[in-house]
Protein backbone atom coordinates (compact mmCIF):
# COMPACT_ATOMS: atom_id res chain seq x y z
CA UNK A 1 0.00 0.00 0.00
CA UNK A 2 1.39 3.47 -0.84
CA UNK A 3 2.15 5.77 2.17
CA UNK A 4 -0.08 6.59 4.39
CA UNK A 5 -3.20 4.75 2.96
CA UNK A 6 -4.14 1.66 5.97
CA UNK A 7 -7.03 0.53 3.56
CA UNK A 8 -7.66 -0.08 0.00
CA UNK A 9 -10.67 2.74 0.13
CA UNK A 10 -8.32 5.07 1.18
CA UNK A 11 -5.72 4.57 -2.00
CA UNK A 12 -5.65 6.69 -5.13
CA UNK A 13 -8.21 4.44 -7.32
CA UNK A 14 -5.34 4.18 -9.51
CA UNK A 15 -3.67 2.22 -6.98
CA UNK A 16 -5.84 0.42 -5.57
CA UNK A 17 -5.52 -3.96 -6.69
CA UNK A 18 -9.18 -3.88 -8.18
CA UNK A 19 -9.06 -7.41 -9.34
CA UNK A 20 -8.20 -8.72 -5.74
CA UNK A 21 -5.47 -10.22 -4.14
CA UNK A 22 -4.95 -13.90 -2.13
CA UNK A 23 -3.18 -16.32 0.00
CA UNK A 24 -2.35 -17.70 3.38
CA UNK A 25 -3.39 -15.76 6.58
CA UNK A 26 -4.05 -15.79 10.46
CA UNK A 27 -6.36 -12.72 10.44
CA UNK A 28 -9.59 -14.99 11.69
CA UNK A 29 -8.27 -18.58 13.16
CA UNK A 30 -9.11 -21.05 12.14
CA UNK A 31 -9.29 -19.79 9.06
CA UNK A 32 -6.40 -19.88 7.00
CA UNK A 33 -6.66 -18.30 4.06
CA UNK A 34 -8.05 -15.30 2.42
CA UNK A 35 -9.78 -12.90 -0.71
CA UNK A 36 -9.53 -9.30 -0.08
CA UNK A 37 -10.96 -7.75 -2.89
CA UNK A 38 -13.63 -4.85 -3.57
CA UNK A 39 -17.18 -5.39 -4.87
CA UNK A 40 -18.54 -4.93 -8.08
CA UNK A 41 -20.68 -2.76 -9.45
CA UNK A 42 -22.18 -5.75 -10.92
CA UNK A 43 -22.78 -7.11 -7.08
CA UNK A 44 -25.16 -4.68 -6.39
CA UNK A 45 -28.73 -3.36 -6.82
CA UNK A 46 -30.18 0.29 -7.51
CA UNK A 47 -29.22 1.52 -3.50
CA UNK A 48 -25.49 0.45 -3.97
CA UNK A 49 -25.91 -2.35 -1.73
CA UNK A 50 -24.57 -5.91 -2.34
CA UNK A 51 -27.54 -8.26 -3.65
CA UNK A 52 -27.78 -11.14 -1.49
CA UNK A 53 -27.73 -13.86 -4.21
CA UNK A 54 -24.30 -12.11 -5.00
CA UNK A 55 -22.28 -13.38 -1.78
CA UNK A 56 -22.81 -16.95 -3.88
CA UNK A 57 -20.15 -15.24 -6.39
CA UNK A 58 -17.78 -13.92 -3.88
CA UNK A 59 -17.38 -17.27 -2.19
CA UNK A 60 -16.83 -18.94 -5.90
CA UNK A 61 -14.53 -16.45 -6.37
CA UNK A 62 -12.86 -16.95 -2.97
CA UNK A 63 -12.57 -20.83 -3.21
CA UNK A 64 -11.36 -20.75 -6.94
CA UNK A 65 -8.34 -18.80 -5.61
CA UNK A 66 -8.24 -21.37 -2.75
CA UNK A 67 -7.51 -24.46 -5.24
CA UNK A 68 -5.35 -22.60 -7.28
CA UNK A 69 -3.42 -21.78 -4.31
CA UNK A 70 -3.64 -25.29 -3.21
CA UNK A 71 -2.71 -26.85 -6.55
CA UNK A 72 -6.23 -28.14 -7.16
CA UNK A 73 -8.19 -27.90 -10.34
CA UNK A 74 -10.30 -25.01 -9.85
CA UNK A 75 -13.34 -27.09 -11.10
CA UNK A 76 -12.08 -30.21 -9.96
CA UNK A 77 -10.10 -32.81 -11.83
CA UNK A 78 -11.87 -34.38 -14.96
CA UNK A 79 -12.86 -38.04 -13.06
CA UNK A 80 -14.28 -35.63 -9.73
CA UNK A 81 -16.07 -32.55 -11.32
CA UNK A 82 -17.38 -30.20 -8.20
CA UNK A 83 -20.84 -29.36 -8.27
CA UNK A 84 -22.49 -27.59 -4.76
CA UNK A 85 -24.64 -30.27 -3.40
CA UNK A 86 -25.56 -27.94 -0.32
CA UNK A 87 -25.03 -23.57 0.10
CA UNK A 88 -26.41 -21.81 3.52
CA UNK A 89 -25.67 -18.32 3.90
CA UNK A 90 -26.64 -16.34 7.24
CA UNK A 91 -26.38 -12.62 7.10
CA UNK A 92 -25.28 -9.72 10.00
CA UNK A 93 -24.53 -6.72 7.60
CA UNK A 94 -24.85 -5.42 4.41
CA UNK A 95 -21.75 -4.76 2.06
CA UNK A 96 -21.68 -1.72 -0.25
CA UNK A 97 -20.64 -0.86 -3.89
CA UNK A 98 -16.46 -0.66 -3.82
CA UNK A 99 -16.31 -1.40 -0.11
CA UNK A 100 -13.24 -3.67 0.04
CA UNK A 101 -14.17 -7.30 1.37
CA UNK A 102 -12.16 -10.10 2.48
CA UNK A 103 -13.73 -13.64 2.20
CA UNK A 104 -12.18 -16.30 4.64
CA UNK A 105 -12.02 -20.05 3.65
CA UNK A 106 -11.60 -23.04 5.06
CA UNK A 107 -12.59 -26.72 4.46
CA UNK A 108 -13.66 -28.00 7.83
CA UNK A 109 -14.41 -31.20 6.60
CA UNK A 110 -13.48 -34.24 3.80
CA UNK A 111 -15.70 -37.30 3.08
CA UNK A 112 -15.31 -40.03 0.21
CA UNK A 113 -16.84 -37.89 -2.70
CA UNK A 114 -17.40 -34.41 -0.81
CA UNK A 115 -15.66 -31.72 1.29
CA UNK A 116 -17.23 -28.84 2.93
CA UNK A 117 -16.36 -25.62 2.64
CA UNK A 118 -17.14 -22.72 5.21
CA UNK A 119 -16.52 -19.38 4.35
CA UNK A 120 -16.91 -15.68 6.60
CA UNK A 121 -17.40 -12.85 4.21
CA UNK A 122 -15.62 -9.51 6.18
CA UNK A 123 -16.74 -5.67 5.07
CA UNK A 124 -14.43 -2.42 5.58
CA UNK A 125 -12.84 -2.32 8.91
CA UNK A 126 -13.80 -5.79 9.55
CA UNK A 127 -17.54 -5.85 9.47
CA UNK A 128 -18.71 -9.89 9.90
CA UNK A 129 -20.79 -9.75 6.97
CA UNK A 130 -22.11 -13.25 6.85
CA UNK A 131 -21.62 -16.78 7.13
CA UNK A 132 -21.72 -19.51 4.02
CA UNK A 133 -21.35 -23.46 4.01
CA UNK A 134 -20.69 -24.69 1.01
CA UNK A 135 -20.75 -28.88 0.55
CA UNK A 136 -19.13 -29.75 -2.52
CA UNK A 137 -19.52 -33.19 -4.24
CA UNK A 138 -17.11 -34.80 -6.99
CA UNK A 139 -18.80 -36.24 -10.20
CA UNK A 140 -17.50 -38.57 -12.33
CA UNK A 141 -18.56 -36.69 -15.50
CA UNK A 142 -20.85 -33.88 -15.63
CA UNK A 143 -24.58 -34.93 -14.84
CA UNK A 144 -23.22 -38.41 -13.57
CA UNK A 145 -22.39 -40.05 -10.38
CA UNK A 146 -20.49 -39.14 -7.34
CA UNK A 147 -17.15 -40.15 -7.48
CA UNK A 148 -14.00 -40.70 -4.67
CA UNK A 149 -11.97 -37.82 -3.70
CA UNK A 150 -8.36 -38.24 -5.58
CA UNK A 151 -5.56 -38.86 -3.11
CA UNK A 152 -4.11 -35.92 -4.02
CA UNK A 153 -7.02 -33.75 -4.32
CA UNK A 154 -7.76 -35.23 -0.21
CA UNK A 155 -3.74 -34.34 0.58
CA UNK A 156 -3.79 -30.94 -0.63
CA UNK A 157 -6.88 -30.28 1.67
CA UNK A 158 -5.89 -32.33 4.34
CA UNK A 159 -2.33 -31.03 4.90
CA UNK A 160 -3.24 -27.04 4.40
CA UNK A 161 -6.01 -27.43 6.63
CA UNK A 162 -4.21 -30.14 9.74
CA UNK A 163 -7.33 -32.59 8.48
CA UNK A 164 -7.10 -35.90 9.52
CA UNK A 165 -8.00 -37.41 6.25
CA UNK A 166 -11.71 -39.18 6.46
CA UNK A 167 -12.85 -41.48 4.23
Amino acid sequence: MPDGADTLREMPHDDRDVLSSAGPTDARPPFRFSLRMLTDFADTDLAGIVYYGRFSHLCDRAVVAYRHYLGVAPIGPAEHSLVVKTHQCEFFAPLVFDEPAEIFVRTSDVGRTSHTVIFRVEGDGGTHAADITQTFVGLDRYGGRPSPMPEDMRAALTGFEGLGAHR
